[in-house]
């Protein structure tokens, strides 16, 4: 089983920026294609962005493309989700979430094609 645990989220002004952490548990987290969904209250869940098991493909959300950077660590086991220039719009929980790649550098970009998920981290972002 994998477990993931998120770090990061919080209160930030427009315009700031917020770190967001995810590590995995056990050898297999190497393994995952990794990604960070967000739902804001009322909405639907979305991806926010998705890195590869192999860290060499990643895919945004239009709204944040050129804002936000997801990353991985050397050993794969710690995505990082950096994001800048905040906006009221960002406003949301944001969830990291995993699945089994098979070695596939594909991105998934649907949240039923997600195996695993976090607990979910606040970001609230300010006027």
């Amino acid at each position: 089983q994998v477990q993931l645990v998120e770090s990061g989220g919080g209160l930030v002004q427009t315009g700031g920026s917020l770190r967001l952490s995810c590590a995995t548990s056990g050898r297999a987290g190497r393994l995952l294609m990794m990604a960070w969904f967000r739902q804001a209250q009322g909405k639907e869940r979305e991806l926010v962005g998705g890195v590869s098991w192999s860290g060499d493909n990643a895919d945004y959300a239009d709204s944040v493309k050129g804002r936000f950077t997801i990353s991985r660590d050397n050993a794969k086991t710690t995505v990082t989700l950096q994001m800048m220039n905040l906006k009221p719009e960002d406003t949301a929980v944001y969830y990291c979430a995993a699945r089994r790649s098979y070695y596939s550098d594909r991105v998934y970009r649907t949240a039923q094609s997600y195996d695993f998920w976090g607990q979910g981290t606040l970001v609230t972002v300010s006027l």
